[in-house]
């Protein structure tokens, strides 16, 4: 497959998938809209599907009351076997934060959340949502601070999404039924419509249809993502994040898995 950097265009690079109403591609398609009302929410996906990469997209989230709403941002196969990587935005009421809603899938199984509070106000000002994906490892990152890292823990038993490329999706729609404090709090449609904004898309990676090589970029190697890892600065950042903003974590919920908690998530097991 080969390895290339697609600055994006959201004309050339995507396709209003639903609520093609709700939808709209701005400025030349550098800038798109998703809206939800009662009457129906929206999505799209783009043309390319990718098979390792970086993939980066700004996002400004809805403003104001948001309860209910989900803006989902991820890469997805397709099937019951299918791999998936996510960012899910969980709306909140005025005044409340945003919840970032973290998973992986891999040949079909997922169950491996982690959520976040952000740093910022996510509704104020266009942030970069990226996700960096290749053979050893996911990093998730805000504002190119990660936030998560998934390793390939194959060698314990755990599927690791390597083989499937997947398409990058992202959809805004109602969950009222469980988005908000489990549900206690509905969409207030009177506040309708909310609107999500995306721009910058950028994906650095390999695509389906060719073989995977060197690129290059003015000239330079343009691939640091194939085996990219953190360093000490970026882990310390890491450790920041999750100290204080982490909400959830699946590798912590003893109650969840009295068993005993998934091998990847064990002391020292995963390099």
């Amino acid at each position: 497959m080969a390895s290339t950097t697609f600055a994006g265009n959201f004309y050339n690079d995507f396709d209003i998938t639903w609520g093609c109403s709700h939808a709209k591609i701005l400025n030349g398609g550098q800038l798109l809209t998703l809206s939800l009302d009662r009457a129906s929410g929206s999505g799209f996906r783009s043309k390319n599907e990718y098979l390792f990469g970086r993939i980066d997209m700004q996002l400004k989230l809805i403003a104001g009351d948001s309860a209910g709403t989900v803006t989902a941002y991820y890469l997805s196969s397709q099937g019951a076997t299918h791999d998936e990587i996510d960012f899910e935005f969980l709306g909140n009421v005025s005044g409340q934060p945003y919840i970032l809603h973290t998973n992986v899938f891999a040949q079909g199984k997922g169950g491996r959340e982690q959520q976040f509070y952000l740093w910022f106000d996510p509704t104020r000002n266009f942030h970069t949502y990226s996700i960096v994906w290749n053979p050893q490892r996911i990093i998730f990152l805000v504002d190119n601070i990660p936030i998560r890292e998934f390793n390939n823990a194959e060698k314990l038993g755990v599927p690791y999404p390597k083989s499937q490329p997947m398409r990058i999706y992202s959809s805004l729609w109602n969950a009222d039924d469980w988005a908000t404090r489990g549900g206690l709090v509905k969409t207030d449609w009177t506040k309708a419509p909310f609107t999500a904004y995306y721009r910058n898309f950028n994906a650095n990676a390999c695509t389906s249809a060719t073989s995977c090589s060197s690129t290059t970029k003015n000239g330079l190697r343009d691939d640091a993502w194939r085996t990219q890892e953190l360093d000490a600065w970026s882990r310390r950042r890491l450790r920041w994040v999750q100290k204080n903003y982490m909400i959830y974590n699946y590798c912590s919920d003893l109650k969840r898995f009295a068993q005993g908690v998934p091998p990847e998530c064990r002391p020292s097991r995963v390099h």
